[in-house]
């Protein structure tokens, strides 16, 4: 059996999460790989250890860890729910992972910012796993300046396996259903 390893892209609030969880739900032998998970658990144990600003090398560590255990020692497909939304370390990730024989599949959301500021207005998620500002708001902000910053970029066809591009919420079920299918062929 080929393994899938299905990545998400996007900005804060665009579903990723959701949308994992959802695609778990119906993917048997799957398991998802969050790094807010870890940013949440190292922000709250362990902040000393933490830079102000740069590279959260710690939280990539962590999670690096734990994919590396579910890809050596499972045989669980993998949905990496993360922003990915720098090319070159999307790009090495992927080339990483069809090194080991993994099938690609990258899931992009493009949900209009309007859509997004709503979400976050309504939002009642922890802010523990933020680092470098202190609301929701302050990180779309951010996102929305980093396409001035070299390799951050939606993906492209021919990055991955399969690319599928969400705009609205209600595609969700659509693209679940469809990774099932490829999942099913593999």
């Amino acid at each position: 059996m080929e393994r899938v390893v299905i990545i998400t892209v996007g900005k804060t609030h665009s579903g990723k999460t959701t949308f994992a969880k959802a695609l778990q739900q119906e993917l048997p032998n799957s398991i998802i790989i969050d790094q807010d998970n870890q940013a949440e658990f190292l922000n709250t144990h362990y902040r000393t250890l933490l830079p102000e600003h740069g590279p959260y090398t710690l939280k990539y560590a962590v999670t690096q860890t734990i994919v590396d255990f579910v890809v050596t020692q499972t045989n669980y497909h993998l949905i990496l729910c993360n922003s990915n939304r720098n090319r070159k370390h999307r790009l090495d990730l992927l080339e990483k992972f069809h090194d080991q024989g993994f099938h690609s599949i990258l899931v992009n959301f493009e949900i209009p910012d309007d859509v997004l500021k709503a979400r976050i207005a309504k939002s009642h998620r922890s802010t523990t796993a933020i680092r470098g500002a202190s609301t929701f708001e302050e990180v779309l902000v951010l996102q929305q300046s980093e396409f001035h910053v070299e390799n951050i970029a939606s993906p492209e066809e021919g990055e991955a396996g399969q690319l599928f591009i969400i705009k609205k919420a209600d595609e969700d079920q659509d693209v679940i259903q469809k990774i099932i299918n490829i999942t099913q062929r593999l």
